[in-house]
């Protein structure tokens, strides 16, 4: 599982023209589902977005997490973050879980968001999406955990 994380000003994401999530300071998340993944790998890397130390605090280092700052998360599914563009010019999404079992994932992660009490809109699943944001830095982490740990 794969989250593309994007420190933000603020974010929305719009569907057909209507917005359907948007948030003021936090986390933008690009989520994409391997084939393979869990709950377990979902639980982990939504505990790990949440704590990620990507905030300034008053020496100017990133020691500051979400919930220090007071900062929402907006959670956007993404697919194509497990396109395989190294052969040939089109990638290949092969290693992208199938759309059940990735929108359970996803729903997952969301729900274990804001379970922790974070504020965590989202995207359509599936839906072709227009995402719009400010990236604050610019900031943009990966973080990744698969099946097998890693």
């Amino acid at each position: 599982m794969r989250a593309l994380v994007q420190r933000v000003r603020r974010a929305a994401v719009r569907v057909d023209g209507a917005t359907v999530g948007e948030i003021g300071p936090g986390l933008l998340v690009l989520l994409g589902v391997r084939r393979g993944d869990t709950a377990a790998e979902a639980a982990w890397l939504a505990d790990k977005v949440a704590g990620l130390r990507v905030f300034e605090g008053a020496t100017g280092k990133f020691d500051r997490a979400l919930a220090d700052v007071g900062g929402d998360v907006l959670v956007v599914s993404q697919f194509t973050l497990y396109g395989d563009a190294r052969r040939g010019r089109r990638p290949d999404f092969t290693l992208a879980a199938d759309p059940a079992t990735a929108e359970a994932l996803y729903l997952h992660f969301v729900a274990r968001l804001r379970s922790a009490g974070f504020r965590a809109p989202t995207g359509v699943f599936g839906a072709m999406m227009d995402v719009e944001l400010v990236n604050d830095g610019p900031v943009t982490v990966l973080v990744e955990r698969d099946a097998r740990g890693g």
